[in-house]
């Protein structure tokens, strides 16, 4: 079993990896950019550093290599290429395998390793065969110039925090890594020692003073310790360039030394050298400053050093780690409250007690606090999940030939992460799809007036409370004739049925349908679609496409932004109460007896000059008893088909607690869950879109 240090460093790992995905694609769209090189770089460092400090010494040694070899990227001694990129990702993939290896995921394949390993070193600068190392050097510093040759020594004082060793950290091995450098002294600073009585074992109560001479930079220092930045206090100073020394007094004086340190301060200087002052004191005695602006820069220097220690204070602890499977249980709890709290209400509105009901209408109050505040807290930016699929845009249009680039926007858009988990398989179907069936070929692009790459454009946007999320491409677009024809010949509609458009479009849902002419590593079995619609249906969602032939094909999904907690719609049929998803419905209107007869049995009703078929759920659910004489229909919209749904009386507005249903009623038809409502009853949640396929097939027999 893992420890917790173990566990800690694998979360940061995985985060590390998809942010070394992000930056390794866009390394490749620019590959001069600094500030990437950096990135990756960092990722693959952090990675290696934490990976030998937590146990994980496979991980450390293999992305060791493919540091080896961004150290020289970004050193300008290496370019960045198509085939660096390609190898680093693949190293980022085998890095994951190892880390999901860890904890029995599949075996890593050795081989796999070797090869990248291979395929790393053969990037790296040409040598002379080993006998000839000695001189290597001199020549690798003239090539580098003389910037890469010349020593800096710096001052580095490293300070660690007491806590540091209940992180997980060593601070040896630091002090260790930062001696590989170069030529170095290091002191060890032990004035913050306790009697032996007092001390604790798990603390740190040494800090080190390290000189360095090296070649290497500012910028290698600052990784030796870029995982630990926030966990101790860090000074490096350049104390000599390398610049040639003239004079005996070419260097500071010991007095100076102990003060830029913080080992001495003006005040005990000045009683060992009493001819030295302060600043503020000369400028006073001269003259050329009043007291009182002396003053007032000290206060002022004091405060800003105040407000960027309180900021910096803020700032590290502005977030902390929590696992997902505690705000399951807080959002759990909070659904039980939302319950209780219903009763209370319900109970307070019969006993017309004022008191009570003023409390019931404070819980009421607190408790939809509470329930934003939660739900809130699982809610993700979906650019976490945007950003895998430029991977997948990236290898799928180079093993299909194309030239396509993904566009998205929209990534800052919140979703439950619930909700945000099941919706990556549904949306890489339909990325795929567009760039296999959709986007053509450059050569056809060429011939038809387009540019040769295509783009696949991903966006996302808040509608209530539901998200659209838009996959369009300016590929050849959907071919209606041949979608007909296929759906003709597979017997899912008739040679002499009418369809609009949207509905011929709606055929490429049937399972088993396709139309591509051959069957590849991609597409052409028929698995696919259907699977996205019952992922989206399963989220609560609907999916619509739109699509103009030679211009593009655009798919709408549109999703609720949480899956716990529901505004739905209470209706009654007899002695029973139902739900009705609220975002699915579009408004209620009276079915009067007259309104039945006149449809002649057709389950028809004219709302707003509009014929809209409707399913009475006394009926379809088998419901005993005689319905009123004025009925009510709720008419629902889903992929832009209306549909009502009859019922005896609707009571209103209700926030609804989704549980799910038994084994025993998992595959009752129309129902989709359950909820507990305020007096303690059961009521149903009408599974619409379900209920609206059966509308749907009978108007295309």
């Amino acid at each position: 079993m893992m420890d917790q240090h173990q566990e800690a460093f694998k979360e940061e790992a995985y985060e590390l990896l998809a942010e070394l995905e992000t930056s390794l694609l866009e390394l490749e769209e620019r590959p001069d950019d600094e500030e990437v090189i950096g990135r990756v770089f960092r990722a693959m460092h952090t990675i290696k550093g934490s990976g030998a400090m937590f146990g994980f010494e496979d991980i450390a040694a293999f992305t060791h290599e493919v540091e080896t070899v961004f150290d020289l990227v970004r050193n300008g001694l290496i370019p960045v290429t198509k085939k660096l990129v390609n190898v680093t990702l693949a190293a980022r993939d085998q890095i994951k395998a190892m880390l999901d290896a860890s904890t029995g995921g599949a075996v890593v394949d050795v081989a796999c390793t070797a090869e990248i390993i291979a395929t790393l070193k053969s990037m790296l600068p040409e040598t002379e065969p080993e006998k000839s190392s000695a001189n290597l050097q001199p020549a690798e510093e003239a090539k580098g110039g003389q910037q890469e040759s010349a020593e800096v020594t710096y001052r580095i004082r490293f300070e660690p925090d007491q806590g540091i060793f209940m992180r997980g950290t060593n601070p040896l091995s630091l002090v260790k890594e930062l001696r590989e450098l170069g030529q170095s002294r290091v002191i060890a600073q032990v004035t913050n020692l306790l009697p032996l009585e007092e001390m604790d074992a798990e603390s740190c109560y040494v800090y080190w003073d390290v000189i360095l001479t090296t070649n290497r930079g500012m910028d290698a220092i600052k990784d030796v310790f870029i995982f630990v930045e926030d966990d101790c206090e860090l000074k490096i100073e350049v104390i000599d360039s390398g610049t040639p020394f003239v004079g005996e007094d070419g260097y500071k004086k010991l007095g100076e030394i102990l003060v830029e340190r913080g080992d001495l301060n003006f005040e005990e200087m000045k009683n060992i050298l009493s001819q030295q002052k302060r600043f503020g004191e000369i400028a006073i005695e001269s003259g050329f400053v009043e007291p009182e602006k002396i003053i007032s820069a000290l206060v002022e220097q004091q405060h800003v050093k105040e407000v960027r220690q309180e900021r910096q204070s803020q700032e590290s602890a502005s977030s902390i780690r929590v696992p997902a499977e505690k705000l399951d249980v807080l959002v759990n709890l909070v659904g039980e409250l939302v319950t209780v709290q219903a009763r209370l209400s319900q109970t307070s509105a019969g006993r017309r007690d004022a008191e009570l009901m003023s409390i019931a209408e404070e819980v009421e109050r607190l408790t939809a606090e509470l329930r934003d505040n939660a739900l809130n807290i699982r809610m993700l930016p979906i650019g976490t999940t945007f950003s895998k699929f430029k991977r997948l845009v990236r290898d799928l249009s180079n093993e299909l030939g194309k030239k396509i680039e993904m566009e998205t926007s929209g990534a800052e858009t919140e979703l439950d992460k619930t909700v945000i988990e099941k919706l990556n398989d549904p949306l890489v179907h339909l990325i795929r799809n567009s760039i296999d069936h959709g986007i053509e070929m450059p050569e056809e692009r060429a011939a038809a007036g387009k540019p040769a790459q295509g783009t696949v454009h991903l966006s996302a946007v808040h509608s209530g409370d539901s998200v659209f999320i838009t996959i369009k491409d300016d590929g050849a677009g959907l071919d209606k004739e041949a979608i007909r024809a296929k759906a003709i010949e597979k017997g899912l509609i008739q040679p002499t049925t009418e369809l609009s458009e949207k509905e011929i479009f709606a055929q490429i849902f049937a399972p088993g349908f396709s139309t591509a002419k051959k069957i590849s590593s991609v597409s052409g079995r028929g698995v696919g679609m259907d699977v996205v619609k019952r992922a989206i249906e399963a989220l609560r969602g609907t999916i619509e496409i739109t699509s103009k032939r030679g211009e593009g094909t655009t798919i709408t999904v549109k999703i609720p932004l949480t899956l716990a907690i529901i505004e739905s719609l209470l209706v009654q049929i007899g002695g029973d109460r139902f739900l009705l998803p609220l975002s699915l419905v579009d408004e209620c209107v009276e079915l009067t007896g007259s309104d039945i007869e006149k449809s002649h049995g057709r389950n028809l009703a004219t709302v707003r000059d509009h014929m809209v078929p409707y399913i009475p759920l006394r009926e379809k659910f088998r419901i005993s008893g005689n319905a009123p004489d004025i009925q009510q229909i709720v008419i629902t919209q889903v992929n832009g088909m209306r549909v009502g749904f009859v019922v005896d009386h609707v009571i209103g507005e209700h926030q609804t607690v989704i549980k799910s249903l038994g084994r025993a009623y998992k595959n009752v038809e129309g129902i989709s869950g359950a909820t507990i409502l305020g007096d303690g009853a059961v009521a149903l949640i009408v599974d619409i879109p379900q209920l609206i396929k059966e509308v749907e097939a009978q108007s295309l027999q």
